[in-house]
């Protein structure tokens, strides 16, 4: 059974606090531990970034990684799962995929994505609820250029945020929310009246340079977002 990142996070882990890995000792590249381990490059890389985001290794392009020599404590925003969102809150979790469809990218997601002419993305229209009321409306695009084995991904039993935490690991991220008015589409979705408030979060994730979705999620009226660091 290969090793999972958080299989390969905990034993770093393990090393540093023991001490088999000192304060400013050199930390083996990827490709080493990923033999180490019987894993993937990029499960090493993930573990390796979220240990870094932690503040507990210094990773240099080209000097390599090491130990930090006095650990940094940074806040993170890690990206939520609407599932287990609702069911910490004892509610009964329910997904619906609306649509599922192959489409060249539109002229403002090229835009926005930096993806190239031409290029394509898979299409998804999802639906979550909590307690059959609807909690949260997705309109979802994944870059076939970043992420090709997307168009063959069966979406229609878990929503897509799982299968790409499961997938791919995320370099960087871009997150923007507002406040809106309801229009009749999503009047519809929300069980709410046209012109009603929503609440809207925009997310963008990139691997390495490259784009890999982009998401807007909107809420019904009286949502609220909390956040812990």
């Amino acid at each position: 059974m290969k090793a999972t990142y958080k299989d390969v996070k905990s034993d770093i882990l393990s090393k540093i606090t023991k001490g088999e890995w000192a304060p400013g000792d050199l930390v083996p590249n990827e490709v080493e531990l990923a033999a180490t381990y019987g894993c993937a490059r990029a499960t090493v890389n993930r573990a390796m970034r979220e240990l870094a985001d932690e503040g507990l290794i210094e990773r240099r392009r080209k000097a390599g990684t090491r130990v930090r020599m006095s650990p940094v404590r940074q806040a993170r925003f890690d990206i939520p799962v609407v599932r287990a969102e609702i069911e910490s809150r004892g509610a009964t979790y329910r997904y619906s995929l609306v649509s599922d469809s192959v489409e060249v990218a539109p002229d403002w997601l090229r835009a926005r994505l930096k993806l190239p002419a031409e290029g394509k993305a898979v299409h998804l229209d999802c639906m979550h609820y909590a307690d059959g009321v609807p909690h949260e409306h997705e309109d979802r695009w994944i870059s076939l250029t970043a992420l090709p084995t997307a168009e063959e991904a069966d979406f229609s039993h878990a929503g897509p945020t799982e299968w790409l935490l499961a997938t791919i690991p995320f370099s960087e991220v871009e997150i923007s929310l507002s406040a809106g008015l309801a229009d009749q589409r999503l009047a519809d979705y929300l069980a709410c009246a046209v012109g009603e408030p929503v609440f809207t979060i925009e997310r963008s994730t990139w691997w390495e340079g490259q784009a890999v979705t982009y998401v807007r999620f909107s809420y019904r009226p009286g949502y609220r977002l909390t956040t812990r660091y």
